[in-house]
């Protein structure tokens, strides 16, 4: 039931009690004015449609536009087009056309359809990709899913992803906080079998503390790492994790993989069951890389470094 509908209604159950107690107390009654109460008992034909609102736009206006002026408004507008409307004004001014600019316009809706707005295209800005190992790795960190840990408590992956190569390199760890992100770092470089000459993460404060207010100046130990291990460090720009796809498209593979048949009981189990997963996972064929493995695409890299 519309708004207009339910007003009815509520008249008609006002005049109903008018009826039966008179003018006074119905105004009294339904907190409205006696002058309202007999402009409905005067109005009512018995009918709903009786007690809805008429409309409230006058029946003259002293200073519309007059028939003439509509039709030089129309004929401006087909012969200059809409798109340019200053322009057709200028133009009807120099015909004597004394309106504002914003009656000229309403005018001009009221006449013709609504321009379509054209549709642009995001056009993505080219990607330079990673042209060999190690020139940039991504790193994320992906919560564990609570259905595979027995114990109740939370745990967490770190994930690096080379982009050139697309070999990852994964820990489990219990805590999310940049002491767990130092760690996995040190452990990083002395994992792959190439060196990493930069790291790129998202703005989370196990990473940077670039967000923080009070602590935007102070390194965390993980950009802290970075610079004593001269690797350079990369930001991706706030809420875009397709920034970071590579590690992002890993973790949904780790999800399908690993997760959807894992059952740890604690951080070590966790770990031991992540190492075997590890071992395998670099061999495992990827269709951008052409239905190679990250380990003979990295091989093909090696051969001629």
């Amino acid at each position: 039931m519309d708004m207009v509908t339910q007003e009815a209604y509520h008249r008609q159950r006002m005049l109903a009690y008018y009826y039966a107690h008179g003018g006074t107390k119905t105004a009294l009654r339904y907190k409205t004015s006696r002058k309202t109460v007999y402009k409905w008992v005067n109005r009512n034909d018995g009918t709903l449609e009786s007690l809805k609102d008429r409309s409230h736009r006058p029946h003259s206006h002293p200073r519309q536009h007059t028939e003439e002026e509509i039709e030089l408004i129309r004929r401006y507008v087909k012969r200059n087009g809409r798109r340019d409307l200053l322009l057709t004004f200028q133009k009807l001014r120099e015909r004597g056309y004394t309106r504002h600019y914003g009656s000229f316009k309403r005018i001009v809706g009221r006449l013709f359809k609504p321009l379509e707005k054209k549709k642009v295209k995001k056009k993505p800005k080219p990607y330079q990709r990673a042209e060999y190992p190690g020139q940039k790795v991504q790193i994320d960190v992906k919560y564990v899913p609570s259905r595979c840990v027995a114990n109740g408590e939370k745990y967490y992956q770190f994930t690096a992803v080379d982009e050139c190569t697309r070999t990852a390199f994964r820990e489990m760890y219990d805590e999310h906080s940049t002491h767990s992100a130092k760690d996995f770092l040190m452990k990083l470089v002395t994992n792959p079998k190439f060196p990493i000459r930069m790291v790129q993460t998202d703005n989370g404060s196990e990473f940077t503390n670039a967000l923080l207010v009070i602590k935007a100046k102070h390194k965390t130990l993980f950009e802290q790492a970075l610079e004593d291990l001269g690797i350079l460090y990369h930001r991706i720009r706030i809420a875009t994790p397709r920034h970071n796809g590579k590690v992002e498209r890993q973790h949904r593979t780790d999800e399908e993989r690993f997760y959807s048949k894992l059952r740890m009981y604690d951080l070590a189990d966790g770990r031991k069951q992540m190492a075997v997963y590890q071992a395998k996972s670099n061999d495992h064929i990827k269709t951008c890389l052409n239905f190679r493995t990250p380990y003979q695409v990295l091989d093909d890299y090696l051969a001629v470094m």
